[in-house]
C-alpha cells in the first residue's frame, strides 16, 4: 500500500498576480502560447485572455445569451492538415447542467495584425459536422454538470468524457458520433463530477481519474474498442474531496483546495496534495493555499515553470476574483524533474561553457537533500 502520510515542507509562498476582471468560479481555462484563455464560469458568460508576460487581461467575447453555464467543460482541439496553424486554435465547449455544444476559432486578441481577420474568430458558434449540421455532445439523460474530458487517441480525434454518476464515453471528433459508453468501477460513495481527469501522454488513450475515494488508471484500446481499469490508492484527505483544482506535469498530479463534508457541514479546503504516478504514492504538503478555496482552476504556464490558480469560492461561500501563481519546482522536487528544469534554465539564459558544470552540480546537490 502506498505511503499516504508523507509530508513535505516548503516556505516559498504563492504569488498574487492581477485579479480577474470579475469574480469567477467553476471556470475553464486553456493555454495558448503566453495566454491563459479563461472561458466563463458559473452563471458568468464572459471570456478573457490573460497575458502571462504583460500581466493584463483582454476581453475575448461572451457566450451566447441563451447559454447558461453551470459545470461546463472546455478543451483545446488538435488542428490538423490544412488547418494546422500555430497562431490559431479551436476550442470546444460542452456540457454543464444545461447542455450546450459550441466551438471557437481563436486567434490572439493581443495581436493588432489580427484585427482585420476577426470576423470568423473569437466567438462561440454551434459545433457542426462536415455538412454544417449541428452536433450535440451528450444524450438527453446524461448528467453533464461537472463533466471532465480529455483529447486522446492515435490521431487525437477521440474525446474521452467522464461524468455523473459513474460514466465514461468516447466521442469520435472525425465522425461526430459516440463510439463507446461504459461504466466506471467507482466506489458507491463517489459521484463522478467536478473531479480530476487527465491524459498522461499525447496521442494516447491512457488516463487517470480521481474523485472522492475513487482512483482509477484507465486505458482504452482503439482496435478492440474496450476499456481497462485499474484501482489506484487515494489518500485519506483527498478521499473526502472534489471541486479541487488540479494540474498534471511530468508524471505528477497536484491538487489545490477542494470541498468536503466535515463536522456536520460543508467546508472548503486549503490543502495541497501530490500524487506520483511512477511511485504510486501520495504526499501532503504542510504549506497550504493562502485561504480555503474550491471551484478554482489550475493551469501550467507555457514553459511549465508556473502553475496559475484562478478564481474559485472561499470558505464564506463568496466567489472570488483571485489569481495567483506558484513555481512548479516547489511542489515537484524529485531530482529528475529538478535536473530538467535547471538544464532548461541554463540553456535559455547562458552560453554553455565548461565552467558552469561545477556550479550546476552544487545546485543539484542542494536540492537533492529535500
Amino acid at each position: 500500500m502506498a505511503n499516504q502520510n508523507q509530508h513535505l515542507i516548503t516556505s516559498i509562498p504563492f504569488q498574487n498576480v492581477r485579479d480577474l476582471p470579475l469574480p469567477l468560479e467553476e471556470s475553464q481555462c486553456v493555454l495558448h502560447k503566453h495566454e491563459l484563455l479563461v472561458c466563463g464560469g458559473q452563471s458568468k458568460r464572459t471570456c478573457y485572455s490573460y497575458h502571462t508576460v504583460k500581466n493584463e487581461y483582454k476581453l475575448i467575447c461572451e457566450y451566447p445569451s441563451d447559454i447558461e453555464l453551470n459545470g461546463h467543460c472546455v478543451v483545446k482541439l488538435v488542428n490538423k492538415g490544412s488547418n494546422k496553424n500555430r497562431d490559431q486554435i479551436t476550442l470546444l465547449s460542452f456540457g454543464g447542467e444545461y447542455k450546450h455544444t459550441l466551438v471557437m476559432k481563436y486567434v490572439s486578441t493581443w495581436n493588432s495584425d489580427n484585427d482585420n481577420e476577426m470576423n470568423n474568430f473569437n466567438q462561440w458558434i454551434p459545433f457542426t459536422d462536415n455538412h454544417d449540421h449541428p452536433v450535440h455532445i451528450g444524450r438527453d439523460y446524461d448528467d453533464y454538470q461537472g463533466v471532465r474530458a480529455v483529447i486522446g487517441g492515435r490521431d487525437n480525434n477521440l474525446l474521452f468524457i467522464t461524468y455523473y454518476k459513474n460514466n465514461i464515453s468516447v466521442f469520435d471528433l472525425n465522425t461526430f458520433q459516440f463510439i463507446k459508453h461504459n461504466t466506471l468501477p467507482a466506489s458507491q460513495y463517489a459521484s463522478i463530477s467536478y473531479h480530476c481527469f487527465v491524459s498522461t501522454a499525447e496521442k494516447s488513450s491512457d488516463m487517470i481519474l480521481f474523485c472522492f475515494d475513487t482512483g482509477l488508471s484507465i486505458k482504452y484500446d482503439e482496435d478492440s474498442n474496450n476499456f481497462q481499469f485499474h484501482q489506484l490508492p487515494v489518500c485519506k484527505v483527498i478521499a473526502l474531496l472534489n471541486y479541487y483544482a488540479y494540474v498534471y506535469i511530468d508524471d505528477v498530479i497536484l491538487f489545490f483546495g477542494g470541498y468536503c463534508y466535515k463536522d456536520g457541514k460543508y467546508v472548503s479546503s486549503e490543502s495541497v496534495h501530490k500524487y506520483s504516478i511512477q511511485e504510486n504514492k501520495w504526499m501532503t504538503f504542510q504549506i497550504t493555499l493562502p485561504s480555503p478555496l474550491r471551484n478554482c482552476v489550475a493551469i501550467l504556464s507555457k514553459d511549465n515553470t508556473y502553475i496559475h490558480i484562478i478564481g474559485g469560492q472561499n470558505d464564506k461561500n463568496i466567489t472570488v476574483s483571485t489569481h495567483m501563481k506558484t513555481k512548479v519546482h516547489i511542489w515537484d522536487i524529485s531530482l529528475s524533474v529538478l535536473i530538467k528544469f535547471f538544464i532548461q534554465y541554463w540553456i535559455r539564459t547562458l552560453n554553455v561553457k565548461l565552467g558552469w558544470i561545477d556550479y550546476f552540480d552544487k545546485i543539484i546537490f542542494k536540492y537533492s537533500k529535500f
